[in-house]
C-alpha cells in the first residue's frame, strides 16, 4: 500500500444530475482529484467528517482509493463474507445447472443477513437511516447481488440504501474462524425465513453450500484449514430411504395410470403416457418431460427401447441460462453426453404408440408436451396426479402417503424390480443410480404385497 500525507479539501458542491440535484464531495491526495456523489449536502459533509479528522491527526492516506488508512482497516482483513459469497455463487455460474445455482444462492440468502456486525462501518455512501429488514435484505440479494452483471436488476432508491447498509455490515470473511460466528450461520440454517424449524434436508443443504464455501476460501488461504470441521454441531437427520407406505403395488399403478385421463378435459388424457413413463421405465419426472422420439424403439409387438440423452428440470427464470423455466441438461449424475438404455415392457410401447400417433411431437421432437408445444410445470401434472389420487384410491390411501407424489412412481418400480428379482446391478443401470446407492435408499416392501412376501417367508421356513 503506498501512503502519503499530500492531502488537499474543497468545500461540497451542489449538481444537478438529469434535474436531480446531487452533492459532491471532492478532494485530492497526491494531486489526484477524489469525488463523491450523495444525496444531500448533510451526507456529504459527514462523509468528508471522517477524512478532515484523520488528517487532522497526521493520518497517512491510501493513494490507491484516497482513503485514511482507518478506514480501510476492514478491507485489509480481506473480503466480506457478502463480497466472498458473490464471487462464489459467479464463479460456479457457468459450471452448475439452474437447481444448484438457486440451491446456492437460497443457502447464501439466510447466511448474509446473519453474518453481520451490531454497529457498521461508517457510511462511504449514501445511507439507509435503519437497518433494513431481512426480507429487504434477501430481495436486494435475490435480484440483483447474487446474480451476473447482465442479469441484475435495476435497484429503487430503498433498495440501494439496503445494499449500501449491507455493504458496511457484513463481517469480514476472516470473522468465520471464530467459533460463535459459525455457530451464528449454523442457528440461521436451522430455521426458516419465518423463523420456525427448517426442514432437515434443508438444513443439510445449506450447511453443504457453507462448507463449499470455505473450502474455496481455504484454496485462497484465507483459513489454513476448514473451520467448519473444528465446530461440535450435529445436522438434524434426513429420511434418506424410500418410505415402503409411499410405494404403490402394480395393480394399485394401474388404478392411478387409468384415472389419469378422467381429469380435466385435455390435461389428463395428454399427460397419462409421461406417468406411465415414471411407472413403468422409472424415469425421473424431468427425464420424461425431455423423452424425445429419436430417444424411442417402438415395435409393433414386444419390448421397446428407451435411450435417454438428456433431462428437462423446471427451474426459476433467473437462474437458468435461457431465461426460460425450463431448459435441457445432461443427465443427474452423469457426464455430458452420456446416455441411459431402459428396456420398456410391451404395454408401455403401446401407450406411447398411441400417445404419438394421437398428439404428434413438438418441434424438437419432445414427445409430452402442452397444446401450445411448451413443457408441462410441475404444479399442472401435480394438480393431475392428485385428482387422479382422488378417482382411484379409497378414503383411507388418499389420507395416508400412498403414492402421495408423481415421483413415488418411481419408486414403485424400482422396489418392484428389486422384489421380483432384478440384479441391483441391473435395476441401478436402468433407474441411473450407484448400486451403492439403490441398496441403501429403496426400500422392497410395496403396500398390499405383504401376504405374497410373508408367504414366500413361510415357504422357506418350511423346508
Amino acid at each position: 500500500m503506498k501512503t502519503t500525507y499530500d492531502v488537499r479539501f474543497s468545500q461540497v458542491q451542489q449538481r444537478s444530475n438529469r434535474g436531480i440535484s446531487v452533492y459532491v464531495a471532492r478532494w485530492r491526495v497526491a494531486g489526484k482529484e477524489r469525488s463523491k456523489s450523495f444525496r444531500t449536502k448533510g451526507l456529504a459533509n459527514a462523509f468528508m467528517s471522517d477524512p478532515r479528522q484523520a488528517a487532522k491527526a497526521g493520518e497517512e492516506f491510501d493513494i490507491a482509493t484516497g482513503l485514511p488508512v482507518s478506514m480501510l482497516a476492514p478491507e485489509a482483513a480481506g473480503p466480506s463474507f457478502l463480497e466472498f459469497g458473490q464471487a462464489y455463487v459467479l464463479r460456479r455460474w457457468n459450471t452448475s445447472a439452474a437447481r444448484t445455482r438457486e440451491t446456492d444462492a437460497y443457502a447464501l440468502l439466510t447466511l448474509i443477513p446473519a453474518l453481520v456486525a451490531d454497529a457498521p462501518r461508517p457510511a462511504l455512501v449514501a445511507d439507509a437511516p435503519r437497518r433494513p429488514s431481512a426480507e429487504e435484505l434477501r430481495e436486494v440479494l435475490r435480484i440483483h447481488v447474487l446474480l451476473p452483471e447482465n442479469r441484475r436488476a435495476e435497484l429503487t432508491t430503498a433498495q440501494a440504501a439496503a445494499l449500501s447498509w449491507l455493504e458496511r455490515a457484513s463481517l469480514p470473511l476472516a470473522a468465520l474462524e471464530e467459533a460463535h460466528v459459525l455457530r451464528t450461520a449454523l442457528n440461521a440454517i436451522s430455521v426458516t425465513f419465518a423463523g420456525a424449524p427448517a426442514a432437515a434436508n434443508m438444513v443439510r443443504r445449506k450447511r453443504s453450500v457453507l462448507h463449499h464455501l470455505l473450502e474455496h476460501a481455504v484454496e485462497e488461504k484465507v483459513f489454513s484449514s476448514n473451520p467448519l470441521d473444528g465446530i461440535k454441531w450435529t445436522a438434524p437427520k434426513a429420511l434418506t430411504i424410500v418410505d415402503p407406505r409411499t410405494v404403490v403395488n402394480p395393480a394399485q399403478a394401474r388404478q392411478l395410470l387409468d384415472a389419469i385421463p378422467q381429469v380435466g378435459r385435455k390435461r389428463g388424457v395428454r399427460l397419462q403416457a409421461l406417468f406411465a413413463c415414471i411407472y413403468y421405465a422409472a424415469l425421473r419426472p424431468e427425464e420424461a418431460a425431455d423423452l424425445r422420439l429419436r430417444n424411442c424403439t417402438l415395435p409393433e409387438t414386444g419390448w421397446g427401447l428407451i435411450v435417454l440423452e438428456k433431462a428437462r428440470p423446471q427451474g426459476t427464470k433467473r437462474w437458468t441460462n435461457s431465461g426460460e423455466t425450463h431448459e435441457s441438461r445432461c443427465l443427474k449424475h452423469r457426464a455430458d453426453k452420456e446416455t441411459r438404455e431402459i428396456p420398456i415392457p410391451p404395454v408401455l410401447v403401446a401407450m406411447l404408440r398411441e400417445h404419438i400417433a394421437t398428439y404428434g411431437t413438438a418441434k424438437d421432437g419432445r414427445i409430452f408436451r402442452t397444446g401450445t408445444g411448451g413443457s408441462y410445470s410441475s404444479s399442472a401434472y401435480s394438480y393431475v396426479w392428485q385428482e387422479a389420487r382422488k378417482l382411484a384410491l379409497t378414503p383411507e390411501q388418499i389420507a395416508s402417503s400412498l403414492a402421495a407424489r408423481p415421483y413415488d412412481l418411481r419408486h414403485a418400480a424400482v422396489s418392484l424390480w428389486l422384489n421380483v428379482g432384478v440384479p441391483a446391478v441391473e435395476v441401478a443401470k436402468r433407474a441411473g443410480h450407484s448400486v451403492d446407492v439403490l441398496l441403501r435408499v429403496y426400500a422392497k416392501c410395496i403396500d398390499g404385497q405383504q401376504e405374497q412376501i410373508n408367504g414366500k417367508i413361510n415357504d422357506a421356513l418350511s423346508e
